[in-house]
């Protein structure tokens, strides 16, 4: 379903292990919002709530709730550092397009 580079999810646990209190899952959502309709949302929780998938992707247990399945199917989660920063890079097979800030996204479903 889902791929997590090994410096995702190096940064991922480095992340996880700052929040208080120890949290199990990391949680990738799609959401509305942003320039072109959707943007991804990342965070940790403590539990898996009814109808999320749960599934292992480089050692990380990875939370996605139903909604999201859909638009995640294929997605690489990456992390690089440049001159301005670290960041998560996102790949889908799935985007139709995306905004010019790179950070939302259509996908058309046919």
């Amino acid at each position: 379903m889902i791929q997590l580079s090994s410096a995702a999810a190096n940064e991922i646990e480095r992340l996880k292990s700052k929040q208080q209190p120890s949290y199990i899952f990391f949680r990738l959502a799609v959401k509305s919002g942003g320039c072109s309709g959707l943007y991804y949302d990342m965070s940790f929780d403590e539990t898996a709530k009814l109808g999320d998938r749960v599934i292992t992707a480089n050692g990380l247990q990875v939370v996605i709730d139903a909604e999201s399945q859909k638009y995640v199917d294929g997605l690489t989660v990456d992390y690089s550092e440049d001159l301005m920063g670290g960041g998560f890079r996102f790949q889908n097979p799935q985007v139709s397009a995306s905004c010019g800030c790179g950070n939302s996204f259509l996908i058309v479903k046919e």
